[in-house]
C-alpha cells in the first residue's frame, strides 16, 4: 500500500518539478476582517488588539511524527513526511528548512519545521496539527533525519522508517475558570486545577498586581491572567 501511494505522490512531485524542494501542507491564515480595536479582535480566536500585523516564520511548537518513504523504482528517491503540532489557529505555510547545508559529521540530515505565525495573539483553544513533506534527491548522503520544533526533536536513525513522539502538556482548551498551581503545590490529576508542570515551556502568569514589560511577541508562548485567587480568567497564545 506504502509502495502504491508513494508511487502516486512521487509522480506527482517528479511532474511539479519539486524534487528537492519541500512541500506543506496545514492551518490556513486566520481571517483579516475589520472591526474595532479592544481586548477581543477582529478575528473571533484573537486575543489581542485587531490591526496587529506581525507574521513571523518561526519554529512550530511540536513535532509529532516523522516517516520517510522511499521509491521502489529507479532512481530512488526518499519522501520525508513531518506531522506536529502548533498552538492555535491562525498558523499557514509549514515547511521543513534544512538547518544547515553541507554533509554533517553524523550522515544525519537535520531539519527544522517551521511556520508562518499569526498576526494577532490567540486564544487557547487546543493545539492544531499541521504536516509538511521534504523531498531527498537520489544518492543522498543521509543515514537519518532529525526534526527539530520550539519545544522538541524527534530522531529517525534510519531511512526509510517512522518515529513518534507523544505530547502531553496541556494546550489549555479547558484552562480558563480553573486555579493555577505553581511547581510542586498540587498532585497531578486534581480537579479543576492546572500545574505548572502541565504546561509548555516558557508560559507566563500574569497577576492582577503586576504590569508586563517588553515589546517581543512569541506565538509559542501562552499567557495565563490570574484574579486575586489564582482562577485563570484568559488564556492566550501571544
Amino acid at each position: 500500500m506504502h509502495r502504491i501511494i508513494f508511487g502516486v505522490i512521487a509522480a506527482m512531485l517528479l511532474q511539479a518539478g519539486f524534487i528537492g524542494s519541500a512541500l506543506a501542507q496545514g492551518a490556513q491564515p486566520a481571517g483579516q476582517g475589520g472591526g474595532q480595536q479592544g481586548y477581543e479582535g477582529a478575528d473571533q480566536s484573537a486575543a489581542g488588539p485587531a490591526g496587529a500585523s506581525r507574521p513571523l516564520e518561526m519554529p512550530i511548537l511540536y513535532v509529532t511524527g516523522i516517516e520517510v518513504l522511499r521509491s521502489s523504482m529507479d532512481p530512488k528517491i526518499d519522501l520525508i513526511h513531518v506531522t506536529g503540532l502548533v498552538s492555535s489557529v491562525g498558523w499557514s505555510t509549514p515547511q521543513l528548512v534544512p538547518f544547515f547545508y553541507g554533509k554533517p559529521a553524523d550522515d544525519v540530515l537535520d531539519l527544522q519545521f517551521i511556520a508562518t505565525s499569526p498576526q494577532q495573539s490567540q486564544k487557547a483553544e487546543g493545539f492544531v496539527p499541521v504536516s509538511a513533506m521534504f523531498t531527498l534527491e537520489p544518492g543522498h548522503p543521509y543515514k537519518g533525519v532529525r526534526v527539530r520544533a520550539a519545544d522538541n526533536a524527534l530522531n529517525l536513525k534510519q531511512l526509510p522508517g517512522s518515529a513518534h513522539a507523544d505530547v502531553k502538556a496541556d494546550d489549555c482548551k479547558q484552562c480558563m475558570g480553573k486555579k493555577f498551581a505553581e511547581k510542586g503545590k498540587s498532585p497531578a490529576g486534581t480537579a479543576n486545577v492546572v500545574r505548572e508542570e502541565d504546561l509548555p515551556r516558557g508560559f507566563r502568569t500574569i497577576v492582577p498586581t503586576h504590569g508586563v514589560t517588553g515589546i517581543v511577541h512569541n506565538p509559542n508562548r501562552i499567557n495565563l491572567i490570574l484574579d486575586e485567587n489564582n482562577t485563570i480568567v484568559m488564556a492566550f497564545w501571544e
